[in-house]
């Protein structure tokens, strides 16, 4: 059984990990593949994750489409899992993927009418299980994300490096829940990262004299994550700034902006966004449910980016500082590559500093 805050009832086959009872805030995510990626990205912590698309697990899995050391979701919603994966990278099966990581999962869900319903009420917490009792009770006493420092559960312990140690750009990243996909496109450009825990200083950043420093993408609240605010106020005009998702959002915040929370937020790989210094609409890849007040962004800083599917703020930067952020994802590919110039727009500020 997966049961809703609201009470509302969904009956299915558990797949995954074996557990009594799985918990988090339910969203969904209308993507039509990339279904590792999505599993594996460290800002769903405190998630339970629906899948839109009907069939899911159909090409498998294979270590290099993890995003992360592991997933950090707290569970999965499909309509549909595939009894077998066929394509030639696949080194294993969805199912076995979720029972290796301890993650749960439902099957045989509709999740048409669950996303309509999450549409029309909103994300909101939601339990599954074997036990239908248990399940309505977890239900009803979950909460959501609000306040919650959920990037203290998907941050690195102790710093690591990523690329080429002679790269032209040392850059330090703080891991808010970073991808692997953003190092491989920060290494792809000339870059040398070391990325560094979320609890790392801005006095120690600027000790390690880097010549960029990255905002990662993360879960949940940004007004919750502890010091990171104060620490990129810090960094500001000192070293130039790159934020993405939750970076960016944290990056608003030490400007003097605002956050709220989306009804339901934005997950998935089609949503089109307008770039306001060209006019042109990129496609991108978003997962994010926070998002910075477009009427509190100060006067120091632009918006550059806006969604066109419901206005909100897509992207910032700082006038008269080499500092910018977007809430989309430019690593991703979510068919097109619109956004990947963001990475060259980064060194382009490195170089000129």
């Amino acid at each position: 059984m997966l049961v809703l805050a609201d009470g509302t009832l969904f009956e299915g086959e558990l797949i995954g990990a074996e557990r009594e009872l799985a918990t988090g805030e339910l969203v969904f995510n209308t993507s039509l593949s990339g279904y590792q990626e999505i599993l594996t990205d460290p800002s769903y912590a405190g998630q339970i994750i629906t899948f839109t698309y009907p069939h899911i697990g159909n090409y498998g899995v294979n270590p290099e489409d993890a995003e992360s050391r592991r997933p950090f979701c707290r569970g999965i919603v499909v309509r549909d899992l595939a009894r077998r994966a066929s394509n030639w990278r696949s080194t294993g099966d969805l199912d076995s993927y979720l029972q290796e990581h301890g993650v749960p999962g439902i099957t045989g869900i509709d999740t048409r009418r669950l996303t309509r319903h999450l549409r029309d009420r909103g994300a909101m917490p939601a339990a599954f299980g074997a036990d239908e009792a248990i399940a309505r009770a977890a239900a009803a006493a979950a909460h959501g994300t609000e306040g919650i420092d959920l990037v203290a559960e998907v941050t690195a312990a102790n710093p690591y490096t990523a690329g080429d140690p002679d790269a032209p750009f040392h850059v330090v990243a703080y891991d808010y829940g970073i991808k692997t996909t953003i190092l491989r496109h920060l290494t792809s450009v000339g870059c040398h990262v070391e990325v560094v825990p979320a609890s790392t200083t801005a006095a120690d950043v600027l000790a390690r004299n880097p010549d960029g420093v990255f905002l990662s993408n993360g879960p949940g609240d940004p007004t919750a994550v502890v010091g990171a605010a104060a620490d990129v106020a810090a960094l500001l005009g000192e070293v130039p700034l790159f934020g993405i998702c939750l970076g960016h959002q944290i990056m608003g915040l030490a400007l003097g902006a605002e956050t709220r929370k989306l009804p339901f937020g934005h997950h998935g790989a089609n949503h089109p966004v307008r770039n306001e210094h060209t006019g042109q609409v990129e496609i991108t890849s978003q997962n994010h449910n926070y998002v910075v007040q477009a009427d509190t962004v100060p006067g120091g800083a632009e918006i550059t980016h806006v969604n066109l599917n419901d206005g909100t703020v897509e992207g910032l930067r700082v006038r008269g500082i080499p500092a910018f952020g977007v809430q989309h994802h430019p690593e991703a590919g979510p068919g097109p590559h619109d956004a990947s110039y963001l990475f060259g727009e980064f060194t382009a500020l490195m170089s000129a500093t």
